[in-house]
């Protein structure tokens, strides 16, 4: 079980630290990667031995962030993780599972987070765990530069669908203004991270809006995406991860799902919600979790399966608020 830990001895433990390794989600989103990167750089300025792993390749859109991938020349001493809510979530490639079973500190902003690491900062009332690390880097007594504000206002802003979320509050918009006073472009990068689409993803979008289905009187709306397409499409898994917002974002909906079939047939599930329908009571049921608007899960077997078993807790959660008639029932 976890120790739960203060920001100070998190800054403690990183200034301690040497060789060390920062781990990263699998399907890297914009905030575990602003997270690695800002981190990197921080850590690389008080001269230590630092580079990042993660089992999927990151989005091109997140090329601009100057990392030093792992390439196992050198034993980590200690490892920390970033925006990782469980030790499902690092993935099985690069060999990340070696080091993921050993994780001196992770750093989150994820409630249901798992107790994983030896050691956990935590703080589920961030919109995102680069707001976080602003105040560790502050406190390991490096200025943030403008590298390191666009890595911290990327993790911000996707992690806040670009400040529209609920989880956006009055201390994400003042972190944001942190990273804007520190250099942080924010025209450049709200460009690059919100509309720029390539062909591929358009295309894939196309696909998964032809799968579109309602529930419940039109209050839940589907799309899926079997792995064929996605292989076909060409288009890495973390650039899917803005699909999820489409079928919550159709009026009157109050939970959007989105089904993406994984290369073992099984199903991520991606709960996002309206109101005060909790996604992650959702998701938690069907062994998943994450925020009360935005959460997700894996379920094993055919599609028909996987629908059926979130449909079903959809149903529950709907009943729990009243949301459904008696015949819906």
């Amino acid at each position: 079980m976890t120790e739960s830990v203060d920001r100070k001895t998190a800054v403690a433990r990183l200034r301690a630290a040497q060789d060390i390794l920062i781990l990263c989600h699998k399907n890297p989103d914009g905030d575990t990667i602003g997270c690695a990167g800002a981190l990197y750089l921080a850590l690389k300025t008080l001269g230590k031995n630092v580079s990042v792993l993660c089992s999927d390749p990151v989005p091109a859109l997140y090329d601009f962030m100057e990392l030093r991938w792992f390439d196992a020349s050198y034993e980590p001493a200690f490892v920390v993780a970033v925006d990782v809510a469980s030790i499902q979530l690092f993935g099985d490639r690069n060999n990340v599972q070696k080091y993921a079973e050993h994780v001196q500190l992770c750093i989150d902003h994820h409630a249901s987070n798992s107790g994983y690491a030896y050691e956990t900062l935590l703080d589920p009332g961030a919109a995102a765990a680069s707001e976080l690390m602003i105040d560790i880097i502050e406190e390991m007594g490096v200025s943030i530069t403008a590298d390191i504000a666009a890595c911290l206002y990327t993790g911000i802003a996707t992690d806040t669908g670009c400040f529209r979320f609920s989880n956006t509050t009055a201390k994400t918009h003042l972190a944001a203004a942190r990273v804007i006073e520190a250099g942080a472009n924010v025209e450049t990068l709200n460009a690059r991270l919100f509309e720029s689409r390539s062909r591929a993803r358009l295309e894939i979008e196309r696909m998964a809006l032809e799968s579109l289905e309602y529930f419940f009187d039109g209050r839940c709306a589907m799309i899926y995406l079997t792995w064929d397409q996605i292989v076909t499409s060409g288009v890495p898994g973390a650039e899917l991860e803005d699909l999820t917002s489409l079928p919550r974002s159709i009026e009157g909906v109050e939970v959007g799902l989105t089904l993406r079939q994984q290369k073992d047939g099984s199903y991520k599930i991606s709960v996002r919600t309206a109101g005060t329908v909790d996604a992650c009571a959702i998701a938690r049921h069907l062994g998943g979790g994450g925020h009360s608007r935005a959460a997700g899960c894996e379920i094993s077997g055919n599609l028909d399966s996987a629908r059926y078993a979130v449909l079903e807790e959809v149903r529950k959660e709907l009943e729990r608020w009243g949301l459904l008639s008696d015949k819906q029932l």
